[in-house]
């Protein structure tokens, strides 16, 4: 079976966590020849028995274990038409480093990354070649399959909407890996579609620190206020330094803080769009604290600290939620599950 975009691709996904499993796998189910390189706690399952694909809009596709592959060996990255770049912010230059080494000088290499800085620490450390960045609107979550209804598969669930955008540029790459269920386009803008989506991304701190799923999280009106006062600081610090943030929802930037410290009732009919998620969603920092991982609180937070202290405009709020991160990493005791009142 050929991909939807009438090409089939060699694509290997350089960090198979979540997102690059669920967009691996359905990619792999569109006729994509796809290479998850990851860690083999992740790997080991799909290679015994496959994936199984949810989303909160009913997706429920079992993808075989015959139409992926799993590696832990970068050198698997020399076979790429393509390498999609799924990990951490802190892993970027480790893996910038593997790229280098192993893979084909004309593979494209796409940033699945949050953050700014992803995309041109890669186009740093691999100079001449094609490395754009993408934004991945939507958050995934491993789940637990029972043992009865899918007998040992992965599992990935798709806990919210959008579609992923990628930079412009040679080769028609959203064309080509726009499959079902996974629409892809493309825009001249990245860099200001990044800020919008770090706009949003800053939610995931307060999210983990709260302990609650990002729906009931939403149905706050506190906590919505919190969200406000922490999204109009970072737009003063993005005015302060030119940038111009682009939406990522269909509401204007500008507008999002008064559209989230709206009376609830308001605020469901206007923001219909920003509760399709799933209700027991969490964001991606709180499965990091769940699991007591590293967040990417310095990439998120960090980012706009950095840049207001560049441009001499205070930051308080994301100062204290950088702390509050940095005391849950150093606790190791899952969710801190905080009031709004806290703050």
């Amino acid at each position: 079976m050929s991909a939807q975009g009438g090409k089939s691709l060699r694509i290997v996904i350089a960090g198979a966590g979540s997102i690059g499993c669920f967009c691996g796998g359905l990619w792999a189910a569109a006729g994509h020849t796809v290479i998850l390189l990851g860690r083999g706690r992740v790997l080991a399952p799909i290679e015994q028995r496959g994936l199984l694909l949810t989303d909160y809009s009913g997706l429920d596709l079992q993808v075989e274990v015959r139409k992926l592959r799993c590696s832990e060996d970068p050198a698997v990255l020399a076979e790429a038409d393509l390498v999609v770049v799924a990990v951490k912010s802190n892993g970027t230059a480790a893996m910038g480093h593997l790229i280098a080494q192993y893979a084909p000088p004309d593979a494209p290499v796409l940033s699945f990354q949050n953050a700014m800085t992803n995309a041109a620490l890669l186009r740093q450390m691999l100079p001449g070649r094609d490395v754009r960045a993408a934004m991945v609107p939507f958050n995934v979550v491993p789940i637990e399959v029972p043992e009865a209804e899918r007998p040992g598969s992965a599992g990935y669930h798709r806990a919210s909407s959008g579609e992923i955008l990628i930079a412009e540029g040679r080769g028609h790459w959203g064309r080509f890996l726009s499959v079902p269920a996974l629409p892809i386009g493309e825009t001249p803008d990245i860099e200001g579609v990044q800020w919008g989506k770090l706009l949003i991304n800053l939610n995931n701190a307060l999210n983990a620190l709260s302990g609650i799923p990002l729906m009931a999280q939403l149905q706050s009106r506190h906590w919505r206020r919190l969200m406000a006062d922490q999204m109009a600081e970072a737009l003063r610090v993005m005015k302060a330094a030119g940038l111009k943030p682009v939406s990522t929802t269909p509401l204007p930037v500008w507008m999002t803080p008064y559209i989230l410290r709206l009376p609830d009732w308001a605020f469901t009919r206007i923001a219909a769009q920003m509760l399709t998620i799933d209700p027991t969603a969490r964001s991606s920092m709180a499965q990091d604290l769940m699991l007591g991982r590293i967040t990417e609180v310095d990439a998120l937070q960090g980012e706009i600290q950095r840049l207001g202290l560049a441009h001499r405009v205070p930051t308080p709020i994301c100062d204290l939620v950088i702390q509050l991160i940095r005391q849950a990493e150093i606790k190791q005791a899952g969710l801190p599950k905080m009031q709004p009142g806290q703050f």
